[in-house]
Formats: structure tokens, C-alpha cells, sequence
């Protein structure tokens, strides 16, 4: 039952727990234990409903399940953890995962399962929903949220005349010790991806190292908005939602905070997909198609409208919570969200020594 101790659980029905050698074949077992050896949590897959590995909000994937789980009668348990972490998984798992669905913040992990041949294809009418910039052109995976770069400013230190025109601005010695970024996320990883994809390895290199002399680290976006806002750091790259999550609480962490859209398809414009897609291994592919066209649909999209997580809504017609910018007043790059190489990325950040 070791393997069972890794794993932090949301279940929206009460399960009876079903031993190890019920459930796993005796190649599912040899796989579970091989994940234990790395590292890994392993999980078994419940008989009744379907299975999320879930690398969304934890609080956004629960109303999405509640949701789905009221409208239909099926059962939905949420395993939480990281983008690459369960990306990593289920390509180790391979046939015997027992995850149904995938969800991320980021695409590059959604990347990296399709490019393992670990998802199945969606169903037509679940690509229908969500427009084509909002997702790959395999057809493999979907959008199913997104995120808007940006970078979160002490309004009293700095205006609208002293702010970055570019992401790429940052790179100059006068911003040395001035800004701040959580490099070890997958956020920042997804938006130096876009960087990479947009600009090219050189122009990506010669920013991360840049990078490395200027920018103070932090862990976590929020931690990098505090900083802001306590005047510890003038700004910071980090995602929309944390502001506006913030704001509609206390204000407390972001009373001193504005946010700068740099727009003009620049790559700190960057939007970043959050992902969903059926995993290959699935034994309960129609539930899982199921849900991934509810939390795209009108449901789904009207969680993200009406909720607190502040993202936004991707579904054709769907609308965005109304204290955001439009997604279409972001200007945007356009960046295939499977270009996006996560590996890569990693191995330039570590070499600029920023990992």
C-alpha cells in the first residue's frame, strides 16, 4: 500500500479501498513498482467513473468535476500533482495507467504525452467547441483554459513610460537586481518555451543569460507578486490570474501591484493553453470523452466565466470572466502549442544556470 501514500486524493463519492492485486495485472503491478523505485506515485484506477490525473488548480478541477458529476451520474476522482511530473507518468505507466484524463496548466506537458503516443483522439464534436488557436492540429488533446503573460509592477516606483516595451528588454544591464520570475516553474518554463519557439535558440540563450544577471528568483508566481508588492522587486513575469485572484480577496498581497500587457505579438504576450486529453491507456474512453467535451462546453467554460480562478474561457462564443482583458485585446503570438519543447527549455535554463 506504499505505493498509494504519494498521491493526494479528491474523490466526489465514498470508495471502499480494493486491494493491489485486484485491480493490477500482473504488468500493471510491475509498473507501479517500477514507479515507486523513481519516485513516482502510482494509483489504482477505480471501477466505477473515471480517473483525472489533474496538474490544473485543484480548486478549478474540483468545480469542473462537481459539475460534470451533478449533470451525468458519473463518478469523477482527481489525483493532483505537476504538468511534467504526471506527463512523465503516464508515459512511464504506458498501457497500464490508470488514468482516463490529463490536465494541465501548461502545454507543454500535453506536448510531451502526444509526442510518447500516450493520448487517444478526441472526439469531433469536442474539437467543434474550442477554436483552433486554442488547441493543437493533431486533434490529440485540447484547450480547455488559458493564461496571459504579464508583468506585475510596483505602481509607485514605476509608469507607464518607465516600463519593458518587450519581454526582451528585461535582457539590459538597467534592469539589473529590478525584476523577478519563478524559473523553476512550469509557468515561466512554458513562457520561455514560446520565447524559444518565436525568437530561436540563439536570441533565447543570450535572453537566460541575461536573465541570470538581472533577475532575482523566486518560488512561485504569487511569492513573486508579494515581493512586488511589499517593494522588494519593481516587477515580475508572471501569469494574470494571480492578480485578480488576489484583488477579489483582501488585496492585501497586490494593493501595490499593476499589471503590463506588453500586446504586439511579442513573446511576453505570450498566452500559454492549459491542456485536456484522453489518455491512450484509458479503459472508460467514452466517459473521459464525456468530460473533456462538458469542461469545453457551456459547463465547463461557464465555471471559469462565474468562478474565482481568474482564467480564461476558450470555448467557441464562451465568456470570459468580465474583470479580464479580452483574449482578443491581448495581441498575442501565435504559437503552436505542440512546438513547444519542454526538454529543451530545460536544458537551456540549466545551462544559464538558472535551474
Amino acid at each position: 500500500m506504499l505505493i498509494f501514500s504519494y498521491a493526494e486524493r479528491v474523490t466526489f463519492t465514498q470508495l471502499e479501498e480494493t486491494p493491489v492485486s485486484n485491480i493490477y495485472s500482473q504488468l500493471a503491478a510491475a509498473t507501479a513498482f517500477a514507479l515507486l523505485l523513481t519516485g513516482a506515485p502510482a494509483f489504482a484506477q477505480d471501477a466505477d467513473g473515471i480517473v483525472v490525473y489533474n496538474a490544473q488548480h485543484e480548486s478549478l478541477a474540483e468545480e469542473w468535476a462537481a459539475g460534470f458529476t451533478k449533470e451525468t451520474g458519473i463518478k469523477v476522482t482527481l489525483r493532483n500533482g505537476k504538468d511534467m511530473e504526471f506527463a512523465n507518468q503516464i508515459i512511464q505507466e504506458g498501457p497500464a495507467s490508470p488514468a482516463d484524463v490529463f490536465l494541465t496548466e501548461n502545454s507543454p506537458a500535453m506536448a510531451l504525452v502526444e509526442g510518447a503516443g500516450a493520448f487517444a483522439p478526441l472526439d469531433k464534436d469536442i474539437l467543434e467547441q474550442v477554436p483552433e488557436s486554442y488547441r493543437p492540429a493533431s486533434g490529440l488533446w485540447t484547450g480547455i483554459a488559458a493564461r496571459s503573460t504579464v508583468f506585475a509592477y510596483d505602481k509607485t516606483k514605476l509608469t507607464e513610460a518607465t516600463l519593458p516595451k518587450s519581454l526582451l528588454d528585461l535582457a539590459d544591464p538597467s534592469w539589473k537586481g529590478r525584476w523577478a520570475a519563478s524559473p523553476s516553474g512550469a509557468d515561466f518554463q512554458a513562457i520561455v518555451g514560446a520565447l524559444l519557439e518565436l525568437k530561436g535558440e540563439d536570441a533565447a540563450t543570450a535572453w537566460l543569460k541575461a536573465m541570470k544577471e538581472n533577475s532575482v528568483a523566486y518560488k512561485g508566481n504569487s511569492t513573486a507578486m508579494k515581493a512586488v508588492n511589499a517593494g522588494e522587486i519593481e516587477g515580475a513575469v508572471i501569469y494574470h490570474y494571480y492578480f485578480f485572484g488576489d484583488q477579489a480577496k483582501t488585496g492585501e498581497n497586490s494593493k501595490n501591484v499593476q499589471l503590463h500587457y506588453f500586446k504586439n505579438e511579442d513573446p511576453g504576450a505570450f498566452v500559454s493553453i492549459s491542456g485536456g486529453g484522453v489518455v491512450a491507456a484509458s479503459k472508460h474512453k467514452e466517459q473521459a470523452q464525456a468530460f473533456l467535451k462538458w469542461v469545453t462546453g457551456k459547463g465547463g467554460q461557464t465555471v471559469l466565466k462565474e468562478g474565482t480562478s481568474f482564467e480564461y474561457a476558450v470555448g467557441k462564443d464562451a465568456e470570459s470572466n468580465k474583470a479580464l482583458v479580452p483574449l482578443k485585446d491581448l495581441q498575442a503570438p501565435k504559437v503552436e502549442p505542440t512546438a513547444l519543447n519542454s526538454k529543451k527549455v530545460t536544458d537551456l535554463m540549466t545551462a544559464a544556470g538558472l535551474l
